[in-house]
């Protein structure tokens, strides 16, 4: 085992981290409560996480600081120096939606992911330090400080990696879920009521399907999110909320109307036939999230 990875492991094992961890946790949580502000840091709108997104502009705006710190000469100063102020500016909006995603983590990636927003904030720190020093002209200290910003930046990066890799936090649960692609038959008419809901299996696949008048609406049971059961959470308006960490989808579509998902979820399409009620996997995508707001 390599020395990065027993620190992981020893990271994974603290149980020590788990009071603060789930005190911060509790006070994103109440933060971004607000629809349009879990919609906007969850990056519902944009169908995609969006705090890996948001990541490349602190990372390369730092980086490349370093690299003309290092390797560049007095004319190149002010080039670093906007850097390093560039990677503080999107540092804070990267940090709030990395703090989002991070607030549904649970036991080891909620402790590693503590620890990777610690070595961010310090990295922040570092490089805010380094802004002055190199303002009131103490370049010799700024570029140390940068030097040691970046490092810590690079060790919460890979801490970062394992979340996403390791545990795959925020990676979409449904991607690998295709039911069938031909009509089949799942459940006889008259065993599904009028608002009535039940999780069917289908060639492997598990089926949410609600019965609203005549209509049957089918979606993954699987929340994209973070694999959260559907089929157990509360039904109302049209909309099906995961039990997990209230991610909301329109039954009709599977289209999101109240993050932290931002994949939405896989739809099906329904008929009625001799008595039977039929599924297959919608023909043709929409594109784009569509995002109810």
């Amino acid at each position: 085992m390599n020395p990065l990875d027993s620190i992981v492991a020893a990271i994974e094992r603290s149980d020590r981290l788990d009071g603060v961890a789930s005190a911060l946790a509790t006070a994103v949580g109440r933060a971004v409560r607000a629809r349009p502000v879990r919609n906007l840091l969850s990056g519902t709108g944009l169908g995609h996480p969006l705090h890996p997104v948001l990541t490349d502009l602190p990372i390369g705006a730092w980086s490349m600081a370093t690299l003309l710190d290092a390797l560049g000469g007095p004319d190149s100063a002010p080039a670093a120096d906007i850097l390093v102020c560039v990677g503080i500016a999107t540092a804070v909006p990267t940090a709030a939606a990395g703090l989002n995603d991070w607030s549904d983590t649970q036991g080891k990636a909620r402790r590693t992911g503590l620890i990777h927003a610690a070595a961010n904030s310090t990295a922040l720190s570092l490089y805010t330090s380094s802004a002055i020093a190199r303002a009131t002209g103490r370049r010799r200290l700024g570029k140390a400080l940068g030097l040691a910003g970046f490092g810590t930046l690079m060790f919460g990066g890979f801490l970062g990696g394992n979340l996403t890799y390791g545990y795959a936090v925020n990676v979409n649960k449904t991607a690998d879920r295709d039911g069938p692609s031909e009509w089949t038959p799942v459940l006889s008419e008259g065993a599904l009521s009028d608002g009535e809901h039940r999780k069917m299996d289908i060639d492997g696949v598990s089926v949410l399907l609600y019965r609203e008048g005549n209509v049957v609406l089918a979606l993954d049971s699987v929340c994209s999110h973070m694999g959260g059961p559907l089929d157990e959470g509360k039904i109302a308006d049209g909309c099906v909320t995961c039990p997990w960490h209230g991610s909301t989808f329109r039954l009709k579509d599977g289209s999101i109307v109240r993050g932290p998902a931002s994949h939405r979820q896989p739809a099906y399409e329904t008929r009625h036939i001799n008595g039977q009620i039929e599924i297959r996997r919608r023909q043709i995508r929409q594109a784009g999230p569509a995002v109810t707001v």
